[in-house]
């Protein structure tokens, strides 16, 4: 199996788990999205919990990268926490689909271990970078900039979600914009 069909792998992959969950990785469904058999994913992907892994770090990586992107393309602490929730609204403006990593943190009771660790690992990093640009740009003294990052994490994942449950972006927009009239976010 060459590289581009493990990339491919990878790319159905993500699209059905921010659809359907880790639950709704299902092989053969996957070969047929990407043209090939089932049995030829095993070769990259020994088990459901390797591909679950795979699929999830590779996921908040990217998040990590665009992230990153973001900081170096406007240099401004600020500026990027105002685009923040941008990255979260991709998700929904792709099929309705949620950030994969919210989704699988829905299905954590059931995830394996080292799946668990890489829904862990984007919260972590989406937590990590939202406190630095916090802190960078004085929204809130160092001590209280974690906090401020967790709230601002969960606050954009659930508008995401609820956004998601109506299948309307309009609501997520709504959502954001409250965000930043109650202090949440930057204006």
């Amino acid at each position: 199996m060459s590289v581009s069909s493990k990339e491919a792998i990878l790319a159905a992959a993500r699209r059905t788990a921010q659809a359907h969950g880790y639950s709704g990785l299902n092989f053969r469904e996957l070969a047929d999205q990407v043209g090939i058999k089932a049995a030829s994913i095993y070769h990259h992907f020994p088990s459901k919990a390797d591909l679950g892994v795979a699929v999830a770090r590779r996921y908040w990586e990217d998040t990590a990268a665009e992230l990153d992107s973001m900081l170096a393309e406007t240099s401004d602490p600020f500026r990027c926490l105002q685009q923040y929730p941008d990255i979260f609204r991709k998700s929904l403006e792709s099929d309705n689909r949620m950030c994969l990593c919210s989704f699988m943190a829905a299905e954590y009771d059931d995830l394996p271990e080292a799946v668990k660790k890489e829904v862990q690992a984007f919260a972590d990093v989406n937590v990590a970078w939202l406190t630095r640009m916090l802190s960078a740009a004085a929204v809130v003294n160092s001590g209280e900039s974690e906090q401020r990052a967790r709230a601002i994490f969960a606050a954009v994942a659930g508008a995401q979600l609820i956004a998601r449950s109506r299948s309307d972006i309009s609501l997520y927009d709504a959502l954001i914009d409250s965000y930043r009239v109650a202090g949440l976010l930057p204006a």
